[in-house]
């Protein structure tokens, strides 16, 4: 259960519960993860034609209602795989409904500083009641931090508009609902492409065979002098024996070897071994290991 920073912890032991239907109820110490928890478990135990009333109940108990909904927002988001079933999907779903619709009752009740008029170029449509403006759903569709909460916000746009009496509509812009369903099925393919490209990489880490760093059990400066010689003294057809750039072969090493010691090698130290003007960090002549005299 991942949890949500609740500000205010209003639970009670079962014993102590005023209303035992909407209480929340923690018998041990409250804490973030117990609040939490408890929450989730009324939420899946209540019937859907409870959440109004419940979420009401918690108002009255809260200082903050506005910081207490956005937190159930943050929780729900954080515990999607609770929701999974098509049953508690309808609670997931209908729960956001009111919680969308509380924040608006909060927002008009308190006293805001005028908003910008949109011009009547970018609106859609109007109702009696509101207007309709894809331009500004585009705009909240930025700060949604997840598909989900966008699909819901263009799904409940959508139906809004199709149930409205209708006043005015811009022959100048598309139909609201249909750009609503189109940024939905945007998304939708987007999550699609973005799942065949993990499967990739996913297909991809499973062709590679699992190993774990080898030993070296010589001086370091002897096995890189044997790459030195692949790549710079011993050739075929006019070719280095093993081809590549040096920091190629500068990570095969350091991801593929431990020294002698069994510690990671530094890429900086074999830089500088497979450097030609650094002979001096190479073996002396009579520690060299030959590759040419054993082909």
């Amino acid at each position: 259960m991942q949890t949500a920073e609740f500000v205010e912890l209003l639970a009670v032991p079962q014993a102590q519960a005023k209303n035992p239907v909407f209480d929340i109820i923690v018998e041990d110490k409250i804490t973030i993860q117990s609040y939490c928890n408890a929450l989730i478990a009324k939420i899946l135990e209540l019937k859907q034609s409870q959440f109004p009333a419940f979420i009401d109940y918690q108002f009255n108990q809260v200082k903050n209602p506005e910081v207490w909904i956005c937190k159930l927002e943050k929780l729900l988001a954080n515990n999607e795989a609770f929701f999974s079933s098509k049953t508690a999907m309808s609670r997931y779903n209908k729960l956001y409904f009111l919680i969308e619709k509380k924040r608006s009752e909060l927002q008009s009740s308190s006293v805001k500083e005028p908003v910008a008029k949109t011009p009547k170029k970018f609106i859609n449509a109007e109702s009696e009641d509101r207007h309709f403006s894809f331009y500004e759903i585009k705009k909240q569709l930025v700060t949604c931090q997840r598909d989900e909460e966008k699909i819901l916000l263009l799904t409940k746009e959508m139906f809004e508009y199709q149930q409205a009496s209708i006043e005015f509509i811009n022959q100048k812009t598309p139909m609201y609902d249909v750009q609503c369903a189109k940024e939905i099925e945007h998304i939708y393919a987007l999550q699609k492409l973005q799942a065949a490209v993990e499967q990739t990489k996913r297909e991809q880490n499973l062709n590679q065979l699992p190993f774990k760093k080898m030993q070296i059990n010589c001086n370091l400066n002897q096995f890189i002098d044997i790459h030195y010689q692949f790549t710079r003294e011993l050739f075929v057809d006019g070719k280095s024996m093993i081809d590549g750039s040096v920091n190629d072969l500068v990570a095969i090493i350091v991801n593929s070897y431990v020294d002698k010691d069994g510690k990671d090698i530094s890429p900086e130290t074999v830089k500088t071994i497979l450097t030609p003007s650094r002979t001096e960090k190479r073996p002396k002549p009579h520690k060299r290991i030959d590759i040419d005299k054993m082909l």
